[in-house]
């Protein structure tokens, strides 16, 4: 019997489905990895916005993590949602101490706009999570947030790029999704740059975009790919979730993580 690779994402809860644990692990699958989950806090969140957050004690997340990491083992991690300083500085002292590569997506604010991560958190990330990171995948806010550098073109992103790249990941991949054009994402380690575009769809439905891709990140790394080609394959699959995107509730929808299998194509 064949054993899929093993993802573990270490995030928070979205009650409508369509960003957090539940994107996870329905892009995991998507991709035919095996997905586990560390829960880092819980939301009340629908299609338009978040209702309320609720974290979980550092306990339950560091006793969530062992129990999966030291009987089932993993081959990647995924982070996202890690709202406070303490979640953030007990997640890399965990990855750090775990042989598997790590996609950190430094949430930071919803696709509605409401804060998922506070303030005093920013530090622990820049110097606690980063340096543990294989991959990190800020959107533009987001590496504004982080580095203060305001993104409004590709060369932009080449110098949000190294200041991200500074905190220490071994890959920096800048999500130009909210610049104007194709969609533009840089992939760099500071010696070699990878540049993916993909067109725009027009589709406003896109709740889980962040979250998707570096979960589908994730996975390509489990089943062994290089850095490059996994971003490469997590994009092409992103791209074909954001054109099937659907409306659901009164706001915006989510991307639709099976849409391979509704077009009858492998997961491979």
């Amino acid at each position: 019997m064949t054993v899929p690779a093993r993802v573990l994402t270490v995030a928070g809860s979205d009650s409508g489905g369509g960003a957090g644990i539940q994107a996870d692990l329905k892009a995991m699958l998507a991709l035919g990895a095996h997905g586990m989950s560390v829960v880092t806090a819980v939301t009340a969140q629908n299609s338009l916005g978040v209702q309320g957050v609720w974290e979980l004690p550092v306990e339950a997340v560091r006793a969530q993590y062992r129990s999966v990491v030291d009987d089932i083992g993993v081959q990647a991690v995924k982070t996202g949602m890690l709202a406070s300083p303490e979640l953030v500085e007990t997640v890399a002292e965990l990855i750090a101490g775990t042989e598997a590569p790590a996609v950190v997506d430094p949430v930071g604010v919803s696709k509605h706009g409401d804060s998922l991560l506070a303030a005093s958190a920013l530090d622990a990330v820049r110097t606690k999570l980063l340096p543990a990171a294989t991959v990190a995948t800020p959107n533009l806010d987001e590496v504004a947030q982080l580095t203060g550098v305001q993104v409004e073109s590709e060369d932009d992103m080449r110098r949000a790029a190294a200041a991200l790249l500074a905190y220490g990941p071994s890959w920096a991949l800048i999500k130009g999704g909210h610049l104007q054009g194709d969609a533009t994402d840089l992939l760099t380690d500071g010696s070699e740059e990878h540049w993916f575009r993909a067109p725009r769809h027009d589709n406003r439905h896109t709740h889980g975009t962040g979250c998707t891709l570096a979960s589908a990140i994730a996975s390509r790394l489990a089943q062994g790919q290089p850095v490059p080609a996994a971003v490469a394959s997590a994009k092409e699959y992103v791209t074909g979730a954001i054109a099937a995107g659907f409306a659901l509730g009164g706001g915006i929808g989510p991307v639709d993580h099976g849409w391979r299998f509704r077009d009858g194509a492998s997961p491979a």
